[in-house]
């Protein structure tokens, strides 16, 4: 069972890693050719200062991306919720940015994006059902099920 949800869990990591290099695609085309002008007028002179036109990944607010992004505590049901969280996060950004763009080149590559983070949503839900399933249905918190051998599995 267990393995069946790391199953969906790895196929949904490729996708998410697809999603970076689509922003990125995204990210490198509006930026490309810029001039010191546009640059500066656009309010992105902080960022060029720092990087040129080169990706860096970091937030809007201009926090740089790091590991501490990725909550991972091993046990199935935190890690699950995780997921679910932060693919509802993921949703209302692409909700956000969406808002704000017009140009379809940008705005219909982020609806494909958005409607993949429905989906992986979707597939964490499931997840989170399957292992829930395999637990006392009474108190299935009670302890991780990754490492506690009966972990309120019924007998």
């Amino acid at each position: 069972m267990f393995n069946c949800v790391f199953l969906d869990f790895h196929h949904i990591c490729a996708k998410e890693l697809a999603h970076l290099e689509i922003v990125g695609t995204i990210v490198h085309q509006l930026t490309k050719g810029l001039s010191p002008e546009e640059i500066e007028a656009s309010g992105f002179a902080p960022y060029y200062t720092d990087h040129t036109l080169a990706l860096w990944p970091q937030a809007a607010g201009g926090i740089p991306f790091n590991a501490c992004e990725f909550q991972s505590k091993g046990d199935a049901i935190t890690d699950l919720e995780e997921d679910l969280a932060a693919e509802q996060k993921a949703r209302t950004t692409y909700d956000n940015l969406l808002r704000l763009v017009k140009d379809p080149e940008v705005s219909d590559p982020l609806k494909f994006l958005r409607q993949r983070e429905l989906v992986h949503f979707q597939r964490f839900g499931e997840a989170l059902r399957r292992v829930q399933e395999n637990l006392n249905p009474k108190n299935f918190y009670i302890c991780n099920p990754e490492f506690d051998k009966y972990c309120g599995r019924q007998r």
